[in-house]
Parts: structure tokens; sequence; C-alpha cells
């Protein structure tokens, strides 16, 4: 496996100029930028006497409530899954238990 490239992408939030030094597709980075920067521009309007601290914390909890409803469907996502996993198991082995069951004329 060669080694991975670091590279560093400029990207700007609230008017900020940040330096990100990433290993992942420097696009993603900017993408991800760009995401944070239309969130804390939106809150900063609502919220014009706001100081950066505070809008960063803010974006902060938004995302990180995003995050919690993210996590909690996927885990109901796979206990769907292991459910219906569980229930097509059943189906298969009473397939295969019928098959083998002797024919009666």
């Amino acid at each position: 496996m060669e080694p991975t490239e670091k590279r560093t992408v400029r990207v700007q939030i609230l008017g900020q100029v940040y330096s990100i030094v990433t290993l992942d597709d420097p696009r993603e980075v900017e993408e991800l930028a760009h995401q944070v920067d239309d969130l804390m521009n939106s809150i900063a309007r609502k919220l014009p006497n706001a100081d950066s601290t505070r809008i960063a914390v803010l974006s902060c909890l938004h995302l990180a409530d995003r995050l919690q409803t993210q996590e909690k469907d996927l885990s109901g996502l796979k206990e769907r899954v292991d459910q219906k996993s569980q229930h097509f198991r059943l189906l298969l082995e009473q397939a295969l238990h019928d098959r083998e069951l002797p024919k009666q004329n």
C-alpha cells in the first residue's frame, strides 16, 4: 500500500480562512467546509448580535443533534436487518427441514 499524501486545503468559514491538512480528497473537505459555512451563516443571520464563538457552539450543537438522530436511525435499521435476517434464517431452516422429510405415498 502506497503512503497517502497529505494535502493542505484552504477554506473559508464565516469570513475566516483556514488551512486544513487532510489525507482525504480535498474536494470533500471543501464541500464539508461549505456546508459548515452555510450553517454558521444561517445561524449568524438569525442572531445578528452573536459573536463567532456563540455561532460556532450553536453550529456544533446543531450538528451533534443531526449526528445523534442519524445514529438512532442507523441503530433502528440495524435492528430491523437483524430481525429480518433471523426471520429468513428460520425460513431457510424450515425449508431445508421440509426437504429432508421422507415423502409419503
